[in-house]
């Protein structure tokens, strides 16, 4: 059997040593996120919320996300994503234990808005921790395979949300608190084996040999320094570039349609039929997420194989915004007809991502792509309080999921639009792309002093 070369090994380590560690981290994230819509099938009767104040309770998440979102890259690329992302997870934590007390809606809008403060730079800075190990051709397929675990974090969730909801009332406290209380432990657990665990570079990477460690390092500089040649961006710079306003305006409008699918999806299949048990929402919440799961790899694995991201991205976000629509006039009809619905959305939806994330890195590098990411993120995800919000104030008015939907789909068209909007070749491909596809020469690493 021939010996395998170091391109193939090593990068066979780091995927199979790299991605599952942040891919469990991944999955706890999103629990805590979006648990709040499994919550909110007893959570709202029992403290009294509309659906206009519930639309700002799993929104208003974003604004602390926001606020915090650039500093936190930048100190996590400063100080190290072992450290910083430690603290990310047990912060967040303790935070989403405590949201298991509140007593009114006014105690759920602070501490939602606290969970986001808590958890501000933490997608943006895995994004940014696997540009430290990965090229960019890898870099869909990479960012794909991590971010499955939004949607395993929703097959596994769903269920065990619904189950909660339906058995768990230990002690007399309702089972939504225990819920919100439970889900947020593995968050603290996680932050402590962060700590001693994750490796923040190649050299601090104990799995690998001297070997493959100096091949990831001369492989990345070689990139770095074809992305510096053709314009070195310092982190303002990164913020003020025009390509990163246009990323993060189609991220917006994408998330716009995912928060509105991931935090009113549950009450919109329960609405269909006043018989089903907790326990049944969950798992028919669960099936979308695993037809989605399979649709974003195959979209990634394709993107990866040809380089080519626009299309991979605004053909399945297409998909799902039709299927909003049509969502959006059988509503509360076959629940056969609805699941289906929703697994094109959430397929077209998550297919987006891998694609979509490995943009930036096609021009940002050090703190250019710390800042660059991090912006991208934190304007996007305005929209999840957007989405959330909007049909809930729209249900409220009109006593109807149409409007909400029709919104959700039309914002998923635009953010299609602004995708195919993008150049057609990319700066990285149009200056240098072709010669990735080429054994890179030896290169000392170059220091990051952006």
């Amino acid at each position: 059997m021939p010996p395998i070369d170091i391109e193939t090994r090593t990068i066979r380590k780091l995927r199979t040593r790299i991605i599952p560690f942040v891919f469990v981290l991944f999955v706890i994230a999103v629990l805590d996120r979006n648990n709040i819509g499994f919550a909110a099938l007893t959570m709202n009767k029992e403290l009294a919320i509309t659906s206009q104040q519930y639309g700002f309770v799993a929104g208003i998440f974003f604004f602390g996300y926001f606020i915090f979102e650039i500093p936190s890259n930048l100190l996590l690329h400063k100080m190290g994503a072992r450290v910083w992302i430690a603290r990310i997870l047990i912060s967040w934590g303790i935070v989403a234990i405590l949201t298991g007390f509140v007593q009114a809606a006014f105690h759920l809008y602070v501490l939602r808005f606290l969970l986001g403060v808590a958890e501000a730079g933490y997608f943006p800075g895995i994004v940014l921790y696997l540009t430290y190990w990965f090229r960019q051709r890898e870099l869909a397929h990479t960012v794909a395979l991590f971010l499955t675990a939004n949607a395993v974090a929703n097959i596994v969730g769903a269920p065990l949300s619904g189950v909660i909801l339906d058995h768990v009332r230990w002690f007399g406290v309702s089972s939504w608190r225990w819920l919100l209380i439970l889900e947020g432990i593995p968050a603290i657990l996680g932050g402590i084996v962060t700590y001693f665990l994750l490796p923040g570079r190649s050299a601090e990477a104990k799995f690998l040999t001297a070997e493959e460690k100096n091949w990831i390092a001369t492989e990345l500089a070689h990139e770095e320094q074809e992305k510096l040649a053709r314009r070195r961006l310092t982190a303002v710079q990164a913020l003020a570039h025009r390509r990163v306003w246009h990323l993060s305006a189609v991220y917006f409008t994408a998330l716009v349609g995912h928060y509105a699918m991931t935090f009113w999806m549950p009450q919109l299949i329960k609405s269909i039929s006043s018989t089903y048990s907790n326990t049944t929402v969950g798992i028919l919440v669960m099936i979308p997420y695993l037809v989605a799961l399979a649709a974003m790899i195959v979209v990634s694995q394709s993107s990866d194989r040809t380089l080519e991201r626009r299309f991979h991205a605004a053909i399945p976000i297409t998909i799902g915004a039709i299927s909003l629509l049509l969502l959006s006039t059988t509503a509360t009809g076959s629940i056969f007809s609805s699941v289906a619905l929703w697994s094109l959305i959430a397929s077209g939806i998550y297919s987006l991502w891998g694609p979509f994330w490995a943009l930036p890195n096609e021009f940002l590098t050090g703190f250019s792509a710390a800042a660059g990411i991090a912006l991208i993120n934190c304007i996007g995800n305005l929209g999840g309080f957007v989405g959330p919000y909007a049909i809930g104030v729209i249900i409220k008015k009109t006593g109807s999921f149409h409007g909400g939907l029709v919104f959700a789909g039309i914002s998923l068209f635009i953010s299609a639009m602004l995708l195919l909007a993008l150049p057609k070749r990319t700066e990285q491909y149009a200056a240098g792309g072709a010669a990735m596809k080429q054994p890179s020469p030896p290169v000392m690493p170059a220091a990051d002093t952006d």
